[in-house]
């Protein structure tokens, strides 16, 4: 059985012990790391990569900056966000756009492929209507 590796990084202490508490007995989590300094969050998940990071929500349901950097860095990880002063959790998550489109079957199809992703840094104008 894989284990859910968690990273988790929230204040007060109070709150990131509650967390910790709770899944620290499960069979099937794995704890591989606790901050409450959120300088050394990016830190810790580039040499932990859990699966998730907890971390706090202080905002009105605002999403954490740090949640969009890392997200965008890391798509395969999962974040829970809590919110210390109110009952109330925040699942975030990155989603991966996969689109085709169908290329000539030739040299020249081929090559215009590459070089438009090149030149567009991503997007294929080679390719439209994506699927």
């Amino acid at each position: 059985m894989r284990r859910i590796r968690v990273l988790v990084a929230n204040r007060p202490r109070l709150m990131r012990e509650l967390v910790l508490a709770v899944i620290s007995e499960q069979p099937d989590i794995e704890i591989v790391g606790e901050t409450d300094s959120e300088a050394e969050i990016t830190e810790m998940v580039e040499q932990t990569r859990p699966d998730f990071l907890i971390i706090s929500l202080e905002g009105q349901e605002k999403r954490p900056g740090l949640c969009g950097f890392l997200l965008g860095r890391y798509p395969e990880m999962k974040v829970l966000a809590v919110a210390a002063d109110r009952d109330s959790t925040v699942f975030y998550w990155a989603f991966v756009d996969i689109r085709s489109r169908n290329v000539e079957n030739s040299e020249h199809g081929l090559l215009s492929a590459l070089r438009s992703t090149a030149m567009t840094g991503g997007t294929n104008s080679v390719l439209p209507n994506a699927s």
